[in-house]
């Protein structure tokens, strides 16, 4: 499938589920003020976490045809159980750059680690989908360095930072209660894999420790995204007088979107547009 206009100035597609992947958005418009994005949180279908991955593939495809329709340069699979139902999918139908956040991930912590002991939390969809496993596997395949991966599934992170308790006794207690295990196993690299869980960073760091490295696939694949489009020679330009655009869409409710969205991007969520439910 071919977009429609990929020059240099063209925008970024961004989409996740809901608000999650604004975590991913943000640190793109960090790193490369100069583009303009176009992000879509699915809420009307959300959360993909709990649903079959055969649903969130149809769900993902949905809205990445539709960026694709308006023109993207770049699609970012801003959510990680929609990059373990997607990105194969996405590699094989796709002729422009579909980045998903689960690679640029493992990539980090695969060079992070020192014992080569790796702990992922993810959603409970993304750990069964055993998509981080297989892609550590794949990888040490092409870098001849394998990792002993420990996979935890945080089903309560989410709904805690939808509702903004990102401190406090009780998430400290969950959060205690959930990396146990990565802390008896040793693993020395975390990989937070769920777009919300940046804003969880600083109670994840406290219960692990300050010698264990935290590694954010929203970060890591910011940084894919940038060596991609300078690669391809697709950076927008730098004129100040040209109007960078960076829209927000809900395929559900606006008004809860960008209620839940000023807590992941701030003040640079002005609006919000719905639009239709693009699978029913």
């Amino acid at each position: 499938m071919t977009g429609t206009d990929t020059h240099s100035n063209a925008p970024i597609g961004v989409f996740d589920s809901g608000v999650g992947g604004l975590t991913v958005a943000r640190t793109i418009v960090d790193q490369l003020p100069h583009e303009s994005i176009i992000y879509i949180g699915d809420t009307a279908n959300a959360p993909y976490g709990d649903k079959p991955l055969a649903q969130v593939q149809e769900y993902a495809k949905a809205v990445a045809d539709e960026l694709i329709a308006r023109g993207c340069k770049l699609i970012v699979v801003a959510c990680n159980s929609a990059s373990a139902a997607f990105s194969d999918y996405a590699r094989e139908n796709y002729d422009i750059p579909v980045i998903e956040v689960i690679l640029p991930a493992v990539r980090r912590a695969t060079s992070t680690t020192r014992n080569g002991k790796v702990g992922v939390i993810g959603t409970t969809a993304t750990v069964e989908s055993g998509a981080y496993a297989r892609t550590f596997d794949a990888h040490a395949g092409q870098i001849g360095s394998e990792v002993e991966v420990h996979q935890q599934a945080c089903p309560l992170f989410v709904p805690f930072v939808e509702r903004g308790i990102t401190t406090g006794r009780q998430i400290l207690g969950i959060t205690e209660n959930y990396l146990e295990p990565l802390k008896d196993a040793g693993v020395d690299t975390v990989v937070l894999g769920c777009t919300h869980y940046p804003l969880l960073s600083g109670v994840v760091q406290l219960v692990m420790g300050d010698d264990v490295t935290l590694v954010s696939s929203a970060e890591e694949t910011a940084k894919t995204v940038y060596r991609t489009l300078s690669e391809r020679g697709q950076l927008a330009d730098t004129d100040p007088d040209r109007e960078v655009t960076l829209s927000f869409e809900s395929t559900g409710d606006p008004a809860r979107f960008a209620s839940l969205a000023t807590r992941f991007l701030g003040p640079a969520i002005t609006s919000v547009s719905q639009i239709p439910e693009l699978l029913r």
